[in-house]
């Protein structure tokens, strides 16, 4: 039923060499229509490393919890994040993101290859993702597309106002967005997002409001 139907992160295209990062991140979906999604949680955890100046490598659990049932460990996940460009080399910085996950309960997998760019106007900073994905397995195979965007103020390091576009297979949605980092002693840093996102469209939830924690550390 989520399939296609929620939000996720806007990924940059860069990369921290020898950064060890633990992730939080959580979808949770309103929707008066669709009872299923009326209160789902979908939830990642993830262990990342940086491998060199151009890879990072990261792996997910990811649980759910439907209405009125226990929460359920879904899915597992690599993910790779290749940094195609330096930081201000050309107008754009660029990079890519390879996924590969499979779904236990209906024995199906997914993989996905993503293009980042990310570019900025003064205090600005736009980030798009566009992702195809392919789908196989017991339940169906199948082609999808994906597009993510993201406009964000750099206020200040603890609090950048934002605003995020999603439209996906039965997801079109936008809303504001707030992120933020707190420097920490020795090289550790805490960064945070949450949002709002509203669906545009029948088919998407009509509220899913997104969290996002990262320990990032040398």
């Amino acid at each position: 039923m989520a399939d296609g139907k929620l939000v996720d992160r806007v990924y940059d295209p860069y990369v921290e060499p020898l950064e060890t990062e633990i992730e939080w991140r959580a979808v949770r979906t309103r929707d008066t229509d669709e009872e299923e999604l009326n209160g789902f949680w979908q939830h990642h955890f993830s262990v990342g490393y940086g491998f060199s100046e151009h890879w990072f490598g990261e792996i997910y659990a990811i649980g759910e919890k439907n209405p009125g049932e226990d929460f359920e460990l879904k899915a597992v996940e690599l993910e790779a994040k290749w940094q195609l460009t330096e930081q201000g080399e050309y107008a754009a910085d660029w990079g890519m993101l390879f996924e590969l996950e499979r779904e236990y309960s209906e024995n199906q997998w997914e993989a996905s290859a993503m293009v980042i760019a990310a570019k900025e106007w003064g205090r600005w900073t736009g980030t798009g993702n566009v992702a195809v994905i392919y789908e196989w397995g017991r339940e169906e195979n199948e082609f999808e597309t994906e597009i993510r965007a993201q406009a964000r103020y750099r206020y200040t390091e603890r609090f950048e106002p934002a605003v995020e576009l999603y439209a996906a297979e039965d997801l079109l949605g936008v809303g504001p967005v707030a992120v933020g980092s707190w420097r920490l002693e020795e090289g550790r840093r805490i960064h945070w997002e949450v949002g709002l996102i509203m669906g545009l469209t029948d088919e998407s939830p009509d509220q899913s409001l997104r969290f996002l924690v990262e320990y990032e550390f040398f």
